[in-house]
């Protein structure tokens, strides 16, 4: 005689994995040619000097040098004036 009612399958065993997403190197910091700064989803921070942005707006040094993160004024679609972060390797 059974002690334990027979387990059946489940539907929902299943998870993806997380995305690492984030800033990789801050502000000051010292960085080499393909490093990556910023990992992200949509352009929170914009590419500036020096930095190339991937597909999946991934921002990553083309230069040897210093990550310096500043802000940009841009102007939107209906002239609202919007602070912008940016981001450039010096």
């Amino acid at each position: 005689m059974a002690h334990k009612k027979a387990a059946g399958t489940t539907k929902n065993g299943r998870d993806s994995n997380p995305q690492y997403l984030g800033v990789k190197i801050n502000h000051g910091q010292i960085i080499t040619v393909g490093q990556i700064i910023v990992r992200q989803r949509g352009t929170t921070v914009l590419p500036g000097k020096n930095v190339g942005m991937g597909k999946d707006d991934t921002l990553f040094a083309l230069k040897n040098g210093k990550v310096q993160f500043t802000t940009k004024r841009k102007t939107s679609f209906n002239n609202d004036i919007v602070r912008k972060k940016l981001v450039n390797v010096i």
